[in-house]
């Protein structure tokens, strides 16, 4: 937390890596802040895209509670960094979705991606998820694994993208996928 009592824009990943902003050929990905989540709320505001995951649009204010507790950085009891990044288009600044990532200490990541309905089918998941795969590399990620539903077909792609194969196993109704 800031002096003020807000939450800081940089979350502390392993000591001395920070979620910092990252650009690329048509997005932003800037780092998770409390003030997204009105925003987030209006753009993730959409049953369809919640189809493969169970659940539903969560409100600005279940939204705000919950980035209160990510842009932490880490876990209550300290195994997980978190590094959360929303994606927004260049030209246009529109919020279009998150990816994230949560590295364990002994340095893997469990990564996912989410693109909002209106820019599904658009490369943005492909193209964010292969950014946050090579920032994680770079910063010493020695393994990815991402949970991917069955029937989620575009999911699959983007995680073929960043070089993770399904292993077979499923977890809570999704594959596993990972580059070990």
């Amino acid at each position: 937390m800031l002096p003020d009592g807000t939450a800081s824009a940089r979350a502390v990943a392993r000591p001395g890596v920070v979620a910092g902003p990252i650009r690329r050929s048509s997005l932003d990905l800037e780092p998770l802040r409390v003030e997204h989540a009105d925003e987030a709320a209006q753009a993730f505001d959409d049953v369809a895209l919640h189809q493969y995951t169970g659940s539903s649009p969560a409100s600005a204010e279940e939204l705000r509670s919950h980035y209160e507790r990510q842009v932490v950085g880490r876990s209550p009891d300290g195994s997980q960094t978190w590094l959360n990044w929303m994606l927004r288009r260049l030209g246009t600044a529109e919020l279009i979705g998150t990816v994230q990532a949560t590295v364990t200490d002994d340095g893997t990541a469990e990564v996912a991606w989410i693109v909002s309905t209106d820019y599904q089918g658009s490369g943005y998941a492909r193209e964010a998820a292969v950014a946050l795969a090579a920032w994680l590399r770079q910063h010493h990620v020695s393994g990815l694994m991402a949970h991917v539903h069955p029937d989620h077909t575009a999911s699959a792609g983007v995680a073929r993208a960043i070089g993770l194969r399904c292993t077979g196993t499923i977890v809570d109704g999704e594959e596993r996928w990972s580059d070990r």
